[in-house]
């Protein structure tokens, strides 16, 4: 599961009033429609593509095709920041963002993809999501990616327009980023180290989330075929308490 001058950043958190994430599209001419991503690729498809990088990870972490050599220097740099609250990372319109305005913030961290086939499903439910809980303190922190498929080839202000006209999303979405391999974003070391999971220091696909509390501990990991709404009640337990 990575949209002007004029655009009022979304990433105060801490102030009483929120600019909406999709408030300056509103006010601009609408982009070409062939400029935004389609869905093209089905849920079946996705499912079976799925599988078969979850087959390819597998082998290439037996084979050691990710050596020690190229993932080292990530590996340094995330090993290096104590609390995800020590990383500055890009907004989608190539601003600088520190993670420690998110502080005491229960938040879902998601790699995201406009073709992917789980899109339509995942955008649609992590909206629901947003707009149920975010007066509790709940932020989604979407990160576009490219690895899985090519199913996020769109240029940011693509990826800003699909999101917001589409499916309305108001949660802050980022740069795109790299989530696996030599270069790997910091902050993806740092969330993978936190909590292996399954083939550990891969992420498996496109729509993987890590759900933090409100300290920015890492509580769990979920695998892409783990829908926004079935992780509902672990969101509700970390925003109540």
């Amino acid at each position: 599961m990575s949209f002007s001058a004029t655009f009022s950043s979304p990433f105060s958190v801490r102030s009483q009033t929120r600019t909406s994430f999709c408030h300056s599209l509103a006010s601009r001419p609408s982009m070409a429609t062939t400029s935004i991503p389609s869905v093209k690729t089905s849920l079946a498809a996705s499912k079976s593509a799925f599988m078969r990088n979850d087959l390819t990870l597998q082998s290439s972490s037996s084979r050691g095709v990710f050596s020690k050599a190229q993932i080292s220097g990530v590996t340094a740099r995330a090993a290096s920041k104590k609390s995800i609250y020590d990383f500055t990372v890009k907004d989608i319109d190539g601003k600088d963002v520190s993670l420690n305005n998110f502080k005491g913030k229960v938040l879902l961290i998601v790699n995201v993809a406009s073709r992917c086939g789980f899109a339509t499903g995942n955008y649609t439910e992590l909206s629901h999501l947003y707009e149920k809980y975010k007066a509790q303190g709940f932020e989604i922190l979407a990160f576009p990616c490219n690895q899985f498929g090519g199913q996020e080839p769109g240029s940011n202000p693509e990826i800003k327009q699909f999101a917001c006209s589409r499916f309305k999303a108001e949660f802050p979405i980022f740069d795109k980023v790299d989530v696996n391999g030599p270069n790997t974003a910091p902050l993806y070391q740092f969330l993978k180290s936190s909590a292996g999971g399954f083939l550990g220091g891969f992420i498996k696909w496109n729509f993987e989330k890590f759900l933090l509390d409100k300290n920015g501990n890492v509580i769990e990991r979920y695998p892409p075929t783990t829908s926004p709404l079935q992780i509902e009640k672990d969101i509700q337990r970390l925003v109540a308490a």
